[in-house]
């Protein structure tokens, strides 16, 4: 409100100077003007003096109107010396209450700033402390990844030598038997099995089960057909050399098959069917799914191809019967161990009736024996009663009281014996 009222004042100043200044001007033509009319209508003398008169007048007027211009310039500027007074003082009491403002807000910002330090500084703590778990359990786990890679890197190794042992024939039918021994080993009892018998017609069979009748011995062959297999499979072959390489697999496994029922199959030796072991599910998979004519052909011929899956299953349910045959042959001591149990059992009871009269007899002499004791217990309490009376009668004697009393007790006491 003091800045807008000292603006005021000045304008004003200046607008009254202007307006001086302009009537100044104003005056000073009229009466230029004046004169020339003056000099022209009443001659020169009269013109002079109009000329004289006016500009005496115009100086007063001037100096009238100096002297009002002066007294308001100092009205003026004393008001405007107090509008600045004012608003010296109120820009002072502004700037202590600013100060002390700022200072209010710079103390209560220290305050927010040490607490969102301290918050800040907490947080980051806390963060370090998350990064360095995070960090520690992303090394552990590479590490363990490392280690995967590592044993990936093996298996990939093996899985290379797989594929190399089962390209060679005769390490592929040792991968079988060997497969064939520990999946048999596992399941059957040591006197059902032999692994590389010969048979009267002078072959080796990989294993032969021996199973209780009608089933008796069953051969098992552990090697399998796999180079056309492969070629199947084999992308960088062209289409029909894979159609001729699936077609070559058939006939492979119908071969081995009829070189299986030939030479394993003996009628009076061996049972009426052999087993075809194929030690990769995923041939025998291929073969159930996509080639069913040969699985056909092998049950015409009495041969039966098994998996390591099935062949357990087999062998789970060979195990069984052998098992039930076992317990029939140990019926009849089953029945006798039985009998005896029977028998001894029978005399567990007839001991135990016994043991039962017996505590029952002792029982009932416990009581006799209580009775007794109580009997006993009150002979002794009658006992000392009639010492007691004899006592009273020599300490009393000759009195007819005396006399009397010990012949009731005499009498009582006889009586009661």
């Amino acid at each position: 409100m003091t800045a807008l009222q000292l603006t005021q004042g000045e304008l004003l100043l200046a607008a009254l100077l202007g307006l001086v200044v302009v009537l100044q001007l104003w005056l000073l033509v009229r009466g230029r003007a004046a004169a020339r009319s003056l000099r022209e209508g009443l001659g020169d003398e009269l013109a002079e003096l109009m000329e004289q008169q006016l500009g005496a007048q115009h100086r007063e007027l001037l100096r009238d109107l100096h002297d009002g211009l002066g007294r308001q310039t100092d009205r003026i500027g004393e008001h405007a010396r107090a509008d600045r007074d004012l608003l010296q003082r109120g820009l002072t009491a502004a700037s202590l209450q600013l100060s002390r403002g700022m200072q209010a807000l710079t103390q209560s910002v220290d305050g927010r700033l040490d607490t969102l330090s301290g918050q800040v500084s907490q947080r980051l703590d806390e963060g370090f402390r998350k990064t360095n778990e995070t960090f520690a359990s992303v090394m552990a786990r590479l590490a363990t990844i490392d280690e995967a890679q590592k044993k990936i890197d093996g298996l990939t190794t093996n899985v290379v030598s797989l594929q190399e042992l089962l390209g060679d024939k005769r390490a592929r039918g040792a991968f079988g038997e060997v497969q064939l021994e520990n999946l048999v080993r596992n399941m059957l009892p040591p006197e059902a099995f032999a692994f590389q018998q010969v048979l009267p017609n002078g072959t080796r069979v990989d294993c032969l089960l021996t199973l209780p009748p009608p089933t008796g011995r069953v051969a098992v062959d552990a090697k399998f057909p796999l180079e056309n297999y492969h070629r199947m499979f084999d992308s960088a072959l062209a289409e029909s050399e894979r159609r001729a390489a699936k077609q070559a697999f058939r006939a492979d496994v119908r071969r081995h098959v009829d070189a299986i029922a030939a030479k394993y199959i003996l009628p009076g030796t061996t049972a009426d069917g052999a087993v075809m072991f194929l030690p990769a599910e995923a041939v025998f998979a291929e073969l159930h799914a996509w080639h069913a004519e040969v699985v056909a052909y092998a049950q015409q011929k009495r041969v039966w191809i098994v998996s390591p899956t099935t062949l357990m299953a087999v062998l789970n349910t060979a195990r069984s019967v052998i098992r039930d045959v076992e317990t029939r042959k140990q019926i009849h001591v089953i029945q006798d161990a039985l009998g005896k149990l029977a028998k001894d059992f029978h005399r567990f009871d007839e001991r135990m009736a016994a043991l039962a009269r017996h505590i029952e007899q002792a029982s009932r002499d416990v009581q006799d024996v209580h009775t007794s004791s109580r009997k006993i217990s009150a002979h002794f309490r009658r006992i000392e009663s009639v010492q007691l009376d004899e006592e009273d009668e020599e300490a009393g004697e000759g009195t007819p009281a005396a006399l009397a009393a010990g012949t009731v007790g005499s009498g009582s006491v006889g009586g009661r014996d």
